[in-house]
C-alpha cells in the first residue's frame, strides 16, 4: 500500500471526493481513481485496484468501483464494488470481489464478538439452561450443555471454553469475506459475514456471524431480521423471516414469515409460517404451518403437522415446564400436548394430551386421543410406511455442502438406541399383563391407557423389531468376513472393542454409548479437553459407530442364545438368520399393505369429478400413478427380494461349513 499522490488526490476532489485526511488513505500500485467517485473519507482507509465488472440481472454491467457512500475506517480489497451507501460504512475489512449497493449503514462500534458467547434459555423460557452459541455449536455438544446442567463443574469449564473463543473472535473490525453480494438492505451492525454470503434486501442484521462460505453460501432475503445470532454455512433465511437469540445449523431453511427465538436449530430443520420459542431444535425439525407453535420442547427428525402445539404455562409457576419429544415424533393437525410430557422415539400424536403422557420406552407408538384420554399403541408405527418413507428421505434430503460438517447425524431407523427401547418396552408390556391380568381391557401405564388388543399386538411388533435388528447386525458381520469352518465363525463374531455395551443414548442426532459419553464428560471436568478434542471425538463416535454397535448386538445375540458367541452352535445362528429374514420379510409385508390403502377407493375421493367410476380411476392414475407402479411400492418388493436372497446366501454359507 501506498498514499495517494497529489495528482490522484486533485481527480478525486474533482470528482466529488473529501477526506478529513489525505495522508490517512492508503491505495493499492494498481489503483485508478477515475473509478471512485462522490466519496467521503475518515478514519484509516485502504483500498485496491478496481480492475473488475459485474454484471447484475437484467444484463446490466458496472465497474468495481466505489460511488455515492461514505467510509470511515475501512479495508477494502480489489476490485470491491461499493455504491449508494445512504449512511455509511465503518469499521469493516471488505474483501476481494464483493458488491454492495444501496444499503442503510454497514458498522462496527466498539469491540463485539459478533453473536459468539450469547447465552441462549433453551427449553425453558425462564432460565436454567442458557446456552453459550459459537461458530462451532455441533448438535451433541449442545446436547451435553442442555440436558447435563447437574454436572456443574463439567458445565463450567464448557462455559469458560467457549466464552475463550468469543474473547478470541472478538475484535473493533467487522469482515465482509471476499465475493459476497449485499443489495438493498437496511441496518448491518456488528455482524461478520463469510464469503459468497448473499444478502437481499435484509431489514436488520445486528451482533451476529454469517458462516458462508464457497463451498456452501448463505442467503438472506428481503425483509429479515436477526439479532444475537449464529448463523452457519449453507443457510437460507428469507422472506421476512425473524431470528431473535438463536443458532442456526447448517443447510437449514427458515422462510415465509417464520418466527424464531432464543433457540437452537441444527443441521437441516425448516421453518415457514410458523413459530418457535425457546426449542431445542435436532437435525430435521421440520414444520412448514402458518398455525404451528413448537415451544418449550427438544425434537428431532420432527414433522409438526398444521395446528401443532404445546403449552409450558399451567398458570401457576409461569411457563418453566418442558417436554421432550424424541427422535422422528410426528404431530398431526390440531394435535397439543401439555407439558411436561416425553414422548418416545418415532411415535406418532394425534389429538389433544393434557396427563402429561411419559412414553419414551415405548418407541414406534400411536398416540391418540380418545375422550380426552391418551391411549397408547405400542409398536404401530413399525409397520406404516410413512415411517420407512421417512427412513428414506433423511439421507436425501440433506442440504449440507460444506465439508466440514458440524453435526454427525445417525439417520439409522433400528440401532442399539432405538431396539433398547423395544426391551424396555416389551419389559413394560409384559409387566403391566403380570399386575393386570390377561384378560383386562385397558393397562394404564403414566398417564396414558392402554387397550389389551394393542398391548399383545404391541409385543409382536417390538419382537418382530428387535429380531430385524440383531439379524441386520449378525448377518453384517457375517459379510464382512470370509470363513470355512465354526472355529473361524467363532472368531469372526468376537467384537474388535469393549465400547458399546450398556445403554445407548441420541446425542441429537449422534447415536453413541452412554459410558463413552460419561466419560467424555469426566475429560472434559478434568480440563483435559478442547473444543477441538471434544467435536474429533464425537466424530470418531460416528465413524466407529458399526464397530460399537457389534459390541452391544453380540450381546444381546448371546443371551438370545443362552451361550457366548465362541460358543453358539451352527443349528443357532441357522435359526437366527432364519428369524431376521421373517422378521424382514414380516414387516416389509405390514408395509406394503399400509401403502396399499393409499390407492384404495377412498383415497380416489375427489378424482374424475365430473365422470363415472371408470373416469376417476384414468384420472387418479394419471395424477398419483397405479400402485403396482408406484416407486415406492417396487422398492419394497425390491427389499422383499433383495433380503430373502441374502439370508439364503448365508444360510448356505453356514450350512456348508
Amino acid at each position: 500500500m501506498r498514499n495517494l499522490t497529489q495528482t490522484e488526490i486533485q481527480q478525486l476532489q474533482a470528482q466529488g471526493c473529501t477526506a478529513t485526511d489525505w495522508s490517512s488513505i492508503f491505495v493499492s500500485d494498481g489503483f485508478d481513481a477515475q473509478y471512485v467517485q462522490d466519496a467521503q473519507f475518515s478514519g484509516r482507509v485502504t483500498m485496491g485496484a478496481f480492475n473488475r465488472e459485474f454484471e447484475l440481472p437484467g444484463g446490466i454491467t458496472i465497474h468495481s468501483g466505489i460511488a455515492h457512500a461514505r467510509i470511515h475506517n475501512c479495508e477494502i480489497a480489489d476490485d470491491v464494488h461499493l455504491w449508494n451507501i445512504h449512511n455509511y460504512i465503518a469499521n469493516y475489512r471488505i474483501g476481494r470481489g464483493t458488491c454492495i449497493e444501496n444499503v442503510n449503514a454497514i458498522l462496527v462500534e466498539g469491540k463485539t464478538s459478533f453473536g459468539n458467547g450469547v447465552r441462549v434459555p433453551v427449553m425453558n423460557e425462564g432460565g436454567g439452561r442458557e446456552i453459550p452459541i459459537f461458530d462451532h455449536l455441533s448438535a451433541p455438544l449442545a446436547y451435553i450443555l442442555t440436558l447435563y446442567r447437574h454436572r456443574k463443574e463439567m458445565i463450567k469449564t464448557l462455559d469458560k471454553m467457549i466464552d475463550a473463543y468469543a474473547e478470541s473472535v472478538s475484535s473493533d473490525m467487522g469482515e465482509i469475506g471476499e465475493e459476497v453480494h449485499i443489495l438493498n438492505c437496511g441496518s448491518i451492525r456488528d455482524v461478520r459475514i463469510g464469503d459468497y454470503a448473499h444478502l437481499g434486501g435484509t431489514s436488520r442484521l445486528r451482533n451476529g456471524s454469517i458462516n458462508s462460505n464457497a463451498s456452501a453460501p448463505v442467503k438472506l432475503g428481503s425483509g429479515v431480521k436477526c439479532t444475537d445470532f449464529i448463523i452457519s454455512s449453507g443457510v437460507e433465511i428469507l422472506d421476512s423471516t425473524i431470528v431473535d437469540k438463536c443458532f442456526v445449523g447448517q443447510g437449514c431453511v427458515f422462510d415465509k414469515h417464520y418466527s424464531a427465538g432464543e433457540s437452537l436449530f441444527f443441521s437441516n430443520c425448516q421453518g415457514m409460517h410458523g413459530e418457535a420459542c425457546a426449542i431445542f431444535a435436532g437435525p430435521y425439525t421440520v414444520t412448514h404451518h402458518k398455525s404451528t407453535l413448537l415451544i418449550a420442547g427438544m425434537f428431532s427428525f420432527l414433522n409438526a403437522g398444521s395446528g401443532s402445539n404445546q403449552s409450558n404455562h399451567m398458570y401457576k409457576l409461569g411457563p418453566i415446564h418442558q417436554g421432550v419429544a424424541e427422535r422422528g415424533a410426528k404431530t398431526t393437525s390440531d394435535s397439543y400436548l401439555l407439558w411436561p410430557s416425553r414422548i418416545g422415539a418415532f411415535s406418532l400424536v394425534m389429538g389433544r394430551h393434557t396427563h402429561h403422557a411419559d412414553t419414551a420406552e415405548l418407541p414406534f407408538s400411536y398416540l391418540i386421543e380418545n375422550n380426552s384420554e391418551t391411549y397408547v399403541v405400542p409398536g404401530a408405527n413399525l409397520r406404516t410406511v410413512g415411517t420407512i418413507r421417512d427412513a428414506q428421505k433423511w439421507p436425501k434430503r440433506d442440504n449440507r455442502k460444506d465439508p466440514n460438517q458440524l453435526d454427525p447425524i445417525n439417520f439409522n431407523l433400528l440401532s442399539p438406541y432405538t431396539v433398547q427401547k423395544m426391551y424396555q418396552g416389551l419389559g413394560v408390556l409384559n409387566e403391566l399383563e403380570r399386575i393386570s391380568g390377561t384378560d383386562t381391557d385397558e393397562y394404564g401405564y403414566k398417564n396414558t391407557k392402554i387397550r389389551n388388543s394393542s398391548l399383545k399386538h404391541g409385543m409382536a411388533l417390538y419382537k418382530i423389531g428387535i429380531a430385524k435388528f440383531l439379524g441386520n447386525s449378525l448377518i453384517s458381520r457375517l459379510e464382512k468376513f470370509s470363513f470355512t469352518n465354526m472355529d473361524e465363525v467363532h472368531q469372526v463374531l468376537q467384537p474388535d472393542t469393549t465400547i458399546g455395551m450398556g445403554e445407548w443414548i441420541d446425542l441429537a442426532g449422534l447415536i453413541a454409548p452412554r459410558a463413552a459419553v460419561s466419560a467424555l464428560m469426566d475429560e472434559i471436568e478434568k480440563g483435559q479437553m478442547t473444543l477441538e478434542q471434544i467435536q474429533e471425538r464425537f466424530m470418531t463416535w460416528h465413524r466407529n459407530y458399526y464397530t460399537y454397535e457389534w459390541t452391544w448386538a453380540l450381546d444381546k445375540l448371546e443371551a438370545y442364545w443362552g451361550c457366548k458367541g465362541t460358543e453358539v452352535t451352527l443349528d443357532q445362528l441357522c435359526q437366527a438368520v432364519i428369524d431376521w429374514k421373517n422378521a424382514v420379510v414380516g414387516l416389509d409385508k405390514m408395509v406394503y399393505e399400509d401403502a396399499k390403502k393409499e390407492f384404495n377407493l377412498n383415497s380416489q375421493t375427489g378424482f374424475g369429478v365430473d365422470g363415472d367410476a371408470e373416469q376417476r380411476q384414468a384420472d387418479f392414475e394419471s395424477v398419483r400413478g397405479s400402485f403396482d407402479s408406484n416407486p415406492f411400492v417396487t422398492e419394497v418388493l425390491a427389499h422383499i427380494d433383495r433380503k430373502t436372497k441374502l439370508g439364503d446366501k448365508i444360510l448356505n454359507q453356514l450350512k456348508a461349513l
